[in-house]
């Protein structure tokens, strides 16, 4: 039996196991959610990699409480508490609110966020994705975690200058499906470009922070925490054009690459409490999109 076929079936007896260890945090931290939109705002939220940046797992941190740092070459970000606490969390926030903050980068009291919160993406999600979302953050019990002020550089903590990044970068969503692609590829462009974010990551971006578009998912040599962000367009030797459908999928379930190796860093997270938690017509879905995209060449690193 080759390596490869020996990975293969390592994958697909491991994948059931894997991914139902990765349901077991998000599941624990859950309290008598609605049968409506909370159980499915679960699954949406765990597309959303929303427990990677909003649990500080370094402090062993209550899940959803915020705290953790994200490094960027502006400074450091500490996203926040997003339980229910009337105080400390979004407790008090409206479904309008949380809207509102996810489409337009905008907090309640009408502060700009920081495009280190990817509402540039999450902008795409539609109203019905976004409803289900905060009904299962309003389902989470509600941490009493204060949040951590962010430390930025000067001048780029001055919020006000946000007004005109947003001019200048942002453009406004929601996601609109391409009636010429498939059900199936317009499922895996609206989880990679909105709910996965994946652009956010794997795009360099400009001298402001802004992702460069023309270069959308070709990697980034300085992403966050300072790390190399592979390029995950289908260009055959510096992105992942020799990748099958499969081999997508399985990576993105359990973490595993074509050549046996798995997922580290950053991306490890990604995958525990993200996107291994997809079923596997999302995982498929996703498959087709990226390799539908045209491949660009970019050399920053290996997908881990």
């Amino acid at each position: 039996m080759s390596g490869r076929t020996g990975a293969a079936g390592l994958a697909a007896a491991l994948r059931p196991v894997l991914v139902a260890l990765t349901l077991l945090v998000p599941a624990a931290a859950v309290s008598e959610p609605r049968p409506d939109d909370a159980a499915r705002g679960r699954y949406l939220v765990a597309a959303g990699g929303c427990l990677t940046c909003h649990t500080d797992r370094a402090a062993n941190g209550p899940p959803f409480a915020g705290g953790a740092r994200l490094a960027t070459p502006f400074g450091d970000f500490y996203p926040p508490n997003i339980t229910p606490h009337p105080r400390h969390g979004i407790g008090a926030w409206s479904e309008a609110d949380f809207a509102r903050a996810m489409r337009d980068g905008v907090a309640p009291d009408g502060a700009h966020y920081f495009p280190a919160f990817p509402y540039t993406s999450y902008t795409l999600v539609r109203d019905v994705d976004l409803a289900a979302m905060y009904a299962f953050l309003m389902s989470l019990p509600p941490v009493d975690r204060r949040n951590r002020p962010h430390e930025i550089r000067f001048p780029f903590g001055w919020r006000f200058l946000q007004t005109f990044w947003k001019l200048l970068f942002f453009e406004p969503g929601p996601f609109g499906s391409d009636p010429d692609r498939s059900a199936e590829w317009n499922r895996g462009a609206y989880l990679v470009r909105a709910l996965a974010h994946c652009g956010e990551c794997h795009t360099p971006r400009n001298a402001l922070g802004a992702v460069m578009g023309e270069r959308r998912l070709a990697g980034a040599a300085d992403g966050p925490e300072g790390e190399a962000v592979p390029n995950i367009t289908p260009h055959d030797e510096t992105g992942i054009g020799a990748w099958s459908a499969e081999d997508l999928a399985t990576y993105l379930s359990i973490g595993m690459d074509p050549d046996g190796d798995f997922a580290g860093s950053l991306m490890a997270d990604v995958i525990a409490h993200g996107t291994g938690a997809l079923a596997a017509a999302d995982l498929a879905a996703i498959a087709v999109y990226l390799r539908s995209l045209p491949p660009i060449e970019n050399r920053v690193g290996s997908p881990e």
